[in-house]
């Protein structure tokens, strides 16, 4: 088990290589510039690498809900990540009848609050090295460091990468991943 300053350390890292080499910077996402003083929808529009996110949170109705105060920890997947599923998945997801399983899905990649890399360390650590945390669709996701790279493992056993941490939005913060994470 790492120790937690070890697992801050893994985490601070990540967002310094996410961020170009400066912490204190929010990184850019999808090659355009995130900033603190924007809701998470409207910096997730600007991201290239997250169209295929905002057409489902729009197709869900989910728009004003991650606009709206918060605050939320979201866990973003990237375009590359929607392309890892089965064949026609999205498409059939972004069909009006199918907007109760896009919104479990999508509502199952956000967590109430904001929680930082440094928070997910300090819970991970003081958990016996995995953060259990309950999303806003009820299920539980578990955050997870190994080898200085950080995780998120699904209530399915999926796990996906978090590729950049820490984006901080007027109303939560983001963290980038590289999967789609799917409810049991």
């Amino acid at each position: 088990m790492m120790k937690l300053s070890k697992l801050s350390a893994s985490l601070a890292a990540l967002v310094m290589v996410a961020g170009g080499g400066a912490a204190l910077a929010n990184p850019m996402v999808g090659g355009a510039a995130m900033y603190e003083s924007k809701n998470i929808v409207e910096n997730a529009v600007n991201s290239k690498d997250h169209t295929t996110l905002v057409a489902a949170v729009q197709a869900a109705g989910l728009v004003d809900t991650l606009a709206s105060p918060g605050p939320f920890t979201v866990f973003a997947p990237t375009n590359a990540a929607f392309g890892k599923l089965p064949a026609g998945t999205v498409d059939t997801l972004l069909k009006p009848e199918s907007k109760g399983t896009l919104t479990a899905v999508l509502t199952y990649h956000v967590v109430p609050g904001t929680l930082t890399a440094a928070d997910l360390a300090a819970n991970a650590q003081a958990n016996g090295g995995k953060a259990t945390l309950t999303t806003v669709q009820g299920a539980k996701l578990t955050v997870w460091g190994k080898d200085g790279k950080w995780y998120v493992t699904d209530a399915k056993g999926g796990k996906a990468q978090i590729t950049i941490a820490d984006v901080k939005q007027s109303n939560g913060v983001i963290h980038v991943v590289d999967g789609v994470l799917l409810p049991g």
